[in-house]
């Protein structure tokens, strides 16, 4: 980061950063921290709440249709063996026909691991600390996580909370939330699901609002330190993925104005932070996350809208792909693993994917310990050999390969009001305050120009490509018409996101681009360029740049403004960051 280190002098990273909180929700993770620090914290973005209900459900996704048809699972076979050719590899059945003998799978407990990679996960303690112990603490579990009574959430009674002498903690979040058992009377609930807010029918925008809140205001209160008390002191930058439509980001403006009570906030594209995060202008953002991967790209500091592609897969899909590819092999303990109603299950598979999946040409196989966890029961230990760890990851490539869950749409009635930006009313006109600029988006003080006026509704909301990454990735940069800049921008590839970190994956985008740019394209040369900190946490990192070098707080929403008044364009408060904050100039008006 020399290029931002001359800019941005630590003193005023100091000064400036201490008061801003960077938040940056994804599907699986939150990354939240002070400008001021060097990482984030990422905290799986999942709560628990205690529920008597009957019947229960443990967790609110219980309904996903997670079944692999027969079209898809043959889809799936003729996937690995294309991916098999690419890599030299037995194909699918050729390798199950020459397994003569079955692979040893040996039970280890007594096995005493070297890496931390090999520890099992421990369920999670639902009861509250004793009273004593909370007093000696200065704080209630209870007081602290939401500030708000478990009776108000259904199923949840104060006097019905209580087991013999031991209460049960009315909420649980993060990490320890996925490491509840399942006969536990919790259900888990995860606010945001391929890369948008998780409504169904059994999880009302209400409820998925109320968890967000209350995940974000535990992560403030005991992981950061700062009190209700004391929030008016503290702006918010939201770094927010491109898949977020414009009704999502009002909320989770009004999460963090009116709920959260900073004293304002601003709205930054995830893309468009990621290039300042890495001291770029000019790049294809490739956001490879957990459920959903996604490709704009990026000129000047300016993030053009016709670029942005989304795929609806990320790293959750090749762990379940892991998992179903060892299965096949016959190298998976007959234990009972379950990545959807066992979430221990699935922190299990993120880690193995992580610590031995990557993407090289050969057989590529590795002894691991693989963990089982009966409800309730210390976990057990099985020793064996995984194959073909260089499949999973080619998913990104052939998306058949990874099937993902199926799960029903958010209701259509949500998104009927006046904010609506879905295409059934993007044909509507807007009034607009009389006040209002007709360049929306002036040049910010940072050097990089931005559209001088941006049309707010000339575009329809993103579909969800149907393409590989490769594919998307080219199809991305070609939109953009010019061929200096497609060349420019075919050697300015950045990576980011957890899945950027897996071994060979540079090579093997570079690879599969250039074979994906049709011949007659005057473009011959394709670069990954290698990330200046952790991929995982580049668009964070920009988010904390842009909060800093904002010195005009032009774009800036304060508290007062959007409780009560909405958002009045003046002189001087003009909306500048990129096209993306449309969302702050247009659905949030009240005229």
């Amino acid at each position: 980061m020399d290029y931002l280190k001359t800019v941005i002098p630590s003193q005023l990273v100091a000064d400036r950063g201490s008061n801003l909180v960077v938040i940056n929700p994804g599907s699986a993770n939150i990354r939240i921290g002070l400008a001021s620090q060097d990482v984030p914290l990422n905290i799986p973005h999942f709560i628990a709440r205690y529920t008597n209900q009957r019947p229960k459900f443990n967790l609110q996704d219980q309904m996903l249709n997670s079944q692999v048809t027969t079209a898809q699972h043959m889809e799936r076979e003729k996937a690995y063996d294309t991916i098999a050719s690419l890599l030299k590899i037995p194909f699918l059945d050729e390798e199950v026909a020459n397994n003569s003998f079955p692979r040893k799978i040996g039970r280890a407990d007594g096995y005493n691991p070297q890496s931390g990679k090999s520890v099992a996960f421990q369920w999670a303690n639902v009861y509250e600390q004793d009273a004593d112990s909370s007093l000696a603490l200065g704080t209630s579990r209870s007081k602290v996580i939401t500030g708000e009574s478990v009776e108000k959430h259904e199923g949840t009674g104060a006097e019905e909370i209580c087991s013999g002498n031991r209460k049960f903690r009315g909420h649980i979040f993060g990490e320890e939330a996925l490491r509840i058992s399942p006969t536990e009377p919790y259900c888990l609930s995860r606010p945001i699901r391929r890369g948008h807010f998780n409504i169904s029918q059994h999880y009302p925008l209400q409820q998925v609002l109320e968890d967000m809140h209350a995940i974000w205001d535990w992560i403030l209160i005991e992981k950061l330190h700062i009190p209700h008390s004391e929030r008016n002191m503290y702006s918010a930058v939201l770094v927010l993925p491109e898949t977020f439509d414009n009704r999502e980001i009002k909320e989770m403006l009004s999460i963090a104005l009116r709920d959260l009570r900073f004293s304002s906030a601003v709205v930054h594209q995830e893309g468009l932070a990621a290039v300042f995060g890495n001291g770029l202008s000019t790049a294809c953002i490739v956001n490879m996350g957990a459920q959903v991967t996604s490709v704009v790209c990026i000129e000047d500091g300016v993030a053009l809208p016709n670029t942005e592609k989304t795929l609806p897969f990320g790293g959750e899909d090749i762990s379940r792909c892991l998992l179903w590819t060892q299965r096949h092999h016959q190298t998976w303990p007959q234990v009972r693993t379950d990545m959807l109603t066992k979430p221990i299950d699935l922190l299990m598979l993120n880690r193995l994917k992580e610590s031995y999946c990557g993407i090289k040409e050969g057989e590529l196989d590795a002894v691991a310990v693989v963990h089982s966890y009966e409800d309730g029961m210390p976990a057990g230990s099985h020793k064996t050999r995984l194959t073909a760890l260089n499949v999973p990851p080619m998913g990104l490539f052939y998306p058949t390969l990874l099937v993902p869950d199926i799960y029903p749409p958010p209701p259509r009635s949500w998104f009927h009001d006046y904010e609506n930006m879905l295409e059934d009313t993007l044909h509507l006109e807007y009034p607009r305050r009389p006040d209002m600029s007709d360049g929306l988006f002036p040049g910010i003080n940072v050097g990089y120009p931005m559209w001088e006026s941006y049309p707010v509704f000339s575009s329809k909301p993103k579909k969800e490509e149907k393409v590989g990454l490769a594919e998307a990735i080219t199809n991305s940069i070609l939109s953009t018409g010019r061929i200096d800049l497609q060349r420019k921008l075919f050697c300015s590839i950045q990576l980011i996101g957890g899945v950027a970190l897996t071994a060979g994956v540079i090579p093997a985008v570079e690879e599969r681009v250039l074979h994906a740019i049709p011949s007659n394209e005057a473009i011959d040369t394709v670069e990954v360029l290698q990330s200046r900190t952790n991929p995982t946490f580049v668009s964070w990192k920009g988010g904390a740049i842009l909060g800093v070098l904002d010195f005009g707080r032009d774009a800036w929403i304060y508290r007062e403004d959007w409780i009560h008044n909405g958002i009045h364009f003046r002189s001087g408060r003009k909306y500048k960051d990129s096209y993306y904050v449309q969302a702050q100039a247009t659905c949030y008006i009240n005229s």
